[in-house]
């Protein structure tokens, strides 16, 4: 899990995501629940967090919930989703998770769609 947090960088564990989102932490979980964002146990307590990078000015970043459940549909897992959305890619060029940032959702999940083949 090591390397998942380093490739990560930043982590947020679920009571600061319930800030930033303005939400209460049990809303949180919901989404957790319905696969709107993922998590992993991270740190030396192993803690649950969530990618810093998930959330976008106040909110969860638009396409991921989607993208996610097209992931999921291929059999990936949550530390795998995670992964994915974080490993370079030299064609995009830079992160599946920073072209959703910047609104390039049609691209990623196109790609994701193409894991599943």
């Amino acid at each position: 899990m090591q390397e998942l947090e380093k490739i990560v960088g930043e982590w947020l564990a679920l009571p600061d995501v319930a800030e930033l989102l303005n939400l209460q932490l049990r809303k949180v979980h919901g989404l957790l629940s319905d696969h709107q964002i993922v998590e992993a146990r991270v740190g030396e307590n192993n803690i649950r967090a969530v990618p810093a990078a998930f959330i976008q000015d106040g909110e969860v970043v638009d396409s991921l919930p989607g993208t996610i459940s097209v992931l999921l549909d291929s059999g990936f897992q949550d530390d795998e989703i995670i992964r994915w959305l974080f490993t370079p890619d030299e064609s995009l060029p830079g992160t599946p998770i920073e072209a959703l940032r910047q609104g390039r959702k049609t691209e990623i999940r196109r790609r994701a769609q193409a894991m599943a083949w």
